[in-house]
């Protein structure tokens, strides 16, 4: 099956993030880090050194295969938000005292299995979001950004210069690939980090996608950073950038407020709160926002490798049947709001751990719908 691409200017979005894929986090896949002290993937790296090799190998060629994305592409879904390391390419990346005594910790043939995913999307007629998703030095502080508990990403240009040279490594290789639909330049930067600072590589990571990727085939996409969409008013807008989209994840169980509401107070922030705020930002910046990530995910335990309690699960008293049926309307809920954007990535596709931010154990379990076309 061959399926013609159509341009990307304007298409909706309803897809999946592959997480946990090429870039682990011990929440989503903690059979790789049994008996392990590792938090992350540089971690993981460094302390299975010539061993990290087979585990990751058998990881990428196993936890998602061709299967899943004709499994996708029969639900309806039209795309993939698939997250990626700035060790893709292999060992030319910055040094970082977190790697110890070895310079490259990193796993190489990454960037071989991201070929056979544009193949596998290309002939299932799957667009692909391409998202850094771990920067050197950490870009955030998470498990996800390759090193938990740093954030330096900002501090050094040597930093910053590699990510622009991943990015535009990146664009100069898919460029010709139906596939690509986007790339995104950075995944969630953390808050403290300067708009200015953000808006100044975003505004760079532009112009080195651009060199090989013209707007009417590939979007360039960027993260709010955490911060009020009022912070992005008119930046990157037309004619003199064309083909951007903003991303913003929404979930609802990282703060207290969330963790505090019962299912109704879920469903409601979900249909009130997040609904008055998408006509708000479609005012602001038009159609070209995506939810990059959100899930059914309200119980933070589940997630967590820092916070700490109590944790009030809103399910809690629930039978199975108004577990099934409080499932069900959060995600509605949210899926009702967020078809107002130019699109949404669920997170994610698949876990090891839970099926509350399991795209099809929810599916496959009624809470999502079977079909999304």
């Amino acid at each position: 099956m061959h399926t013609t691409f159509t341009n990307p200017l304007g298409k909706k979005l309803r897809g999946v993030n592959l997480g946990s894929w090429l870039v682990i986090e011990k929440w989503m896949v903690p059979s790789l880090f049994e008996e392990l002290a590792a938090t992350d993937e540089t971690s993981y790296c460094v302390e299975l050194g010539d061993k990290a090799e087979a585990a990751l190998t058998r990881h990428w060629n196993t936890f998602i295969t061709r299967d899943d994305f004709a499994w996708i592409a029969a639900r309806g879904l039209n795309a993939v938000r698939i997250p990626v390391g700035h060790w893709i390419f292999g060992p030319d990346y910055p040094y970082h005292p977190a790697y110890g005594d070895k310079p490259y910790p990193f796993v190489q043939g990454g960037i071989a299995i991201l070929d056979r995913a544009f193949v596998w999307a290309e002939e299932l007629g799957l667009h692909i979001v391409l998202d850094l998703h771990a920067a050197p030095g950490c870009q955030n502080g998470f498990d996800n950004g390759g090193i938990k508990d740093v954030c330096e990403w900002h501090t050094q240009t040597a930093y910053i210069d590699h990510s622009l040279s991943v990015l535009e490594r990146l664009a100069a290789r898919y460029h010709h690939s139906p596939a690509l639909h986007a790339i995104e330049v950075l995944n969630e930067p953390r808050w403290d980090i300067p708009t200015a600072f953000l808006q100044h590589y975003n505004t760079e990571a532009y112009r080195r996608i651009r060199s090989h990727c013209p707007p009417e085939q590939v979007a360039v996409m960027f993260h709010d950073g955490f911060r009020s969409y009022t912070e992005y008013s008119g930046f990157m807008a037309e004619p003199t950038f064309s083909n951007v989209i903003f991303d913003i994840h929404r979930y609802q169980c990282f703060v207290r407020e969330d963790i505090d509401l019962d299912v109704q107070g879920h469903i409601e922030k979900s249909v009130v709160e997040w609904n008055n705020e998408a006509d708000a930002i479609n005012r602001d910046r038009g159609v070209s926002t995506v939810v990059g990530e959100w899930s059914l995910g309200i119980d933070l335990r589940v997630v967590s490798l820092w916070a700490t309690g109590p944790f009030n699960h809103a399910l809690e008293g629930l039978d199975s049947f108004q577990t099934d049926v409080a499932y069900r309307a959060h995600a509605s809920a949210q899926l009702i709001t967020f078809e107002k954007y130019l699109g949404w990535f669920f997170w994610s596709y698949k876990t090891e751990t839970t099926p509350a931010w399991c795209f099809r154990d929810s599916v496959e379990r009624g809470w999502l719908p079977d079909k999304f076309a």
